[in-house]
């Protein structure tokens, strides 16, 4: 299902949740190269100021289905991005993340199959893995979330999956790990640790650490997955609700993290929360031909650059 470079220019598809850290990137690589691009967020967690200036936005809820079924209508590819993200929040506030994470993600799958849309790219979550015993972690593991988050992002998964068989309409799940890099807000719910120590450090505050900063992540920057999305639209390998792993494959801990973006840290109690994560992208390698290509310190470095951080 390789797009034809000189079929793209005016293609139409859709990114929903364009206006926030992720969809914007993926909306400016999709506008780069000639499609006809619409953006539907609500700017609950999105910023007007993300919005590529040549797609068209629509300011639109995925909970109400009726208004984002015109919007979908006629797309070649839809890119779901949409979530309210917070685990904390989503403990919380059980209803509305659910609204939004289930029914929301169900809507979409609604409007896509009666429109007529080709594919579906889900964001999926590394926190449906939740605890397991042994890494990296792998898509064939069972998966174990431990906040309704991770559980509602699991829940969207399956949709998507059974969409494909029941409906015939072409899906996939891109589950990300710790996702970072420009445009990243540090107070947004996608910030992780890195948009709020870097922001803590600009502001000469110690990095507040939750727990004692042993816990581990596998950081990757929305670069690689940009590219991951762009070659989940086209590969001819998935379609049939695959979940896939996106992830950079090296995990580093909190501690590390901290001296990477340097100054002193304080530490807080532990929140719930997977204590690791690490990344097994040998399936996007074969059915993407996806594999990372930013390491996190070039990463650390750039942000740095861009938060006005010198050593």
């Amino acid at each position: 299902m390789t797009i034809n470079k000189k079929k793209e220019k005016g293609v139409k598809v859709v990114v929903i949740g364009g206006a926030g850290f992720i969809g914007s990137h993926v909306t400016d690589a999709l506008v780069t190269r000639g499609f006809n691009v619409h953006i539907i967020d609500n700017l609950s967690g999105g910023d007007k100021a993300n919005v590529n200036p040549k797609a068209v936005f629509h300011k639109a809820d995925i909970r109400n289905l009726e208004d984002i079924k015109p919007i979908i209508k006629g797309a070649d590819y839809v890119f779901h991005f949409a979530a309210l993200p917070r685990v904390q929040y989503s403990i919380e506030h059980p209803i509305e993340t659910n609204d939004v994470n289930v029914g929301g993600t169900l809507n979409v799958l609604i409007a896509a199959k009666e429109g007529g849309v080709k594919r579906v790219i889900y964001s999926a979550s590394s926190s449906a893995y939740g605890d397991q015993k042994t890494m990296p972690l792998t898509e064939t593991m069972i998966p174990n979330p431990k906040s309704p988050y991770g559980l509602q992002k699991y829940v969207g998964e399956l949709y998507a999956k059974v969409w494909s068989e029941v409906h015939g309409l072409e899906t996939v799940s891109l589950r990300y790990f710790n996702v970072y890099g420009p445009r990243l807000n540090p107070d947004g719910a996608y910030a992780l640790a890195i948009g709020k120590f870097l922001k803590q450090r600009k502001e000469g505050k110690p990095l507040t650490i939750w727990g004692d900063g042993t816990q581990t992540r596998d950081f990757t920057h929305v670069s690689d997955v940009v590219r991951a999305n762009l070659l989940a639209m086209e590969s001819t390998k998935v379609g049939k609700g695959e979940v896939v792993n996106i992830g950079a494959g090296r995990n580093f801990s909190v501690n590390q993290l901290a001296k990477l973006i340097g100054g002193k840290v304080v530490h807080e109690p532990p929140r719930i929360e997977p204590h690791d994560t690490l990344a097994d992208s040998s399936l996007a390698k074969k059915l993407l031909g996806w594999t990372p290509e930013v390491t996190l310190e070039e990463g650390i470095k750039e942000l740095k650059k861009e938060f006005g951080i010198k050593d």
